[in-house]
């Protein structure tokens, strides 16, 4: 029997070099898969925007419950892409930008101006359009990932006097729901929109940004 010996050292170094170059070859595939994807999208118009923003608004945006009979248009999110698309659905809905506020939701050890300043790049707002910043207090035991100079909390953006803009995110929504294909490919499910209260989704009086994560 021929007795194999490996050394440690070469072995390990071996691996590294692998998997270094694996995720530059997943990264690259990855990368394509996702411009191809894009690309198939393409331009997009004003009908397909609002229903786009509807179901955003649905997934992330506080709701009316039924003890808070309370309709205002309040979205949260930490993806500066989709706050940037949730502001041009509200540009295409007719929303006035005068009546769009903004506040940064943060763990008060982040560094709270530079996120102000981030933030305010992202919308493109003037600093009056946003109110005294949100802070969450920070909790030395919690193991947090959200660290670091990319983290920039979340944004709120509110929309006053915005009950008819609810009710109309409401009904687009659900028309978007009611009429997806899927209804075809399962028939004898019907869809559900649950009714304000219904899912877990938080009190308006605690939306989602007044609970960071960690």
């Amino acid at each position: 029997m021929v007795e194999l010996i490996f050394d440690y050292a070469d072995t390990a170094e071996g691996v590294r070099r692998y998997w270094t170059k694996e995720r530059q070859v997943r990264g690259a595939r990855r990368a394509a898969d996702i411009a191809a994807a894009a690309a198939e999208i393409g331009s997009v118009t004003d009908r397909e925007i609002l229903i786009t923003g509807a179901i955003a608004y649905w997934c992330e945006g506080a709701k009316r419950k039924p003890h808070q009979n309370f309709e205002r248009v309040v979205f949260v999110n930490s993806d500066a892409g989709l706050i940037r698309f949730f502001l041009c659905f509200l540009t295409t809905a007719g929303v006035r930008w005068s009546d769009v506020r903004f506040c940064v939701h943060i763990h008060e050890s982040a560094d709270v101006e530079a996120a102000q300043r981030f933030w305010r790049e992202v919308t493109g707002a003037s600093a009056d359009q946003f109110t005294k910043p949100a802070l969450k207090r920070h909790n030395p035991k919690t193991n947090r990932k959200n660290i670091g100079a990319d983290y920039h909390g979340c944004l709120r953006v509110s929309v006053n006097r915005s009950s008819s803009l609810y009710r109309k995110i409401e009904g687009w929504a659900s028309g978007a729901i009611s009429a997806s294909s899927w209804q075809q490919a399962w028939s004898g499910i019907e869809p559900i929109l649950l009714a304000p209260g219904e899912g877990f989704e938080p009190s308006l009086a605690e939306p989602k940004s007044a609970v960071l994560p960690g």
